[in-house]
């Protein structure tokens, strides 16, 4: 019996690209580069690695999920990131969409309420020499006002409503991404400030865990 065959997880990755994202309306090429270029492999614990390119998310631990990579590029794409941003992501996670803007964008800030997730995608994107992000450990929904104003900001987390305070950070003209909760879905939803108005697009029906803070669904305990 010959020895089972290693995952080809750059074929894979591949086939990712093409088949998940391409033909389901991913159109931006900076953004597919990026996706192809990221080791989702790497960014999800080793008992699931087999499965780090099916089409859905996946648990990292914490009661916390990576997106399915569809979901990871069509934020990225809705932010129409063109390489000189500073961007707030709320919800670090794996680091995984954290590194996928890294290629995308200037500098990433990116917040993690869970510290021993947030130590190890600071220690996953170091060994993968990203240097352009930095991890930070809070309330994501408050924001960051020490970085602000970005012009960009994605929530990798389900809310009620699009945070104040995140919108308060928006740069002008600036775009925030954020998964609105309406009980038979979580609408991906694009936030576009220019100037003194604030346009709303859906971009679609998602899954994400809720975003747990001040201005999501409460914090654990009180």
């Amino acid at each position: 019996m010959s020895p089972r065959r290693p995952p080809d997880f750059a074929e894979q990755r591949g086939r990712m690209v093409e088949r998940q994202l391409r033909r389901r309306g991913i159109e931006d090429e900076r953004v597919l580069a990026a996706m192809a270029a990221v080791p989702r492999e790497l960014f999800v614990p080793e008992a699931v690695r087999s499965s780090a390119y099916n089409d859905s998310a996946l648990p990292i631990g914490h009661e916390q999920t990576i997106s399915q990579p569809w979901v990871v590029a069509a934020i990225c794409q809705a932010l129409r990131l063109r390489g000189d941003e500073r961007v707030l992501e709320i919800g670090t996670g794996s680091g995984y969409s954290a590194a996928v803007l890294a290629k995308l964008a200037s500098e990433v800030i990116t917040i993690e309420r869970v510290p021993e997730l947030a130590e190890e995608a600071r220690e996953r994107l170091g060994e993968l020499g990203v240097e352009n992000v930095e991890v930070i450990v809070g309330d994501g929904s408050r924001g960051y006002p020490e970085g602000a104003p970005y012009d960009a900001i994605a929530v990798h987390a389900a809310t009620p409503e699009a945070p104040q305070t995140l919108l308060g950070e928006l740069a002008d003209p600036g775009r925030l991404v954020v998964p609105i909760a309406t009980g038979a879905a979580d609408l991906l939803t694009l936030f576009i400030r220019e100037g003194d108005s604030l346009r709303q697009q859906t971009i679609g029906p998602t899954r994400f865990v809720p975003l747990i803070g001040a201005e999501g669904f409460g914090v654990p305990g009180e």
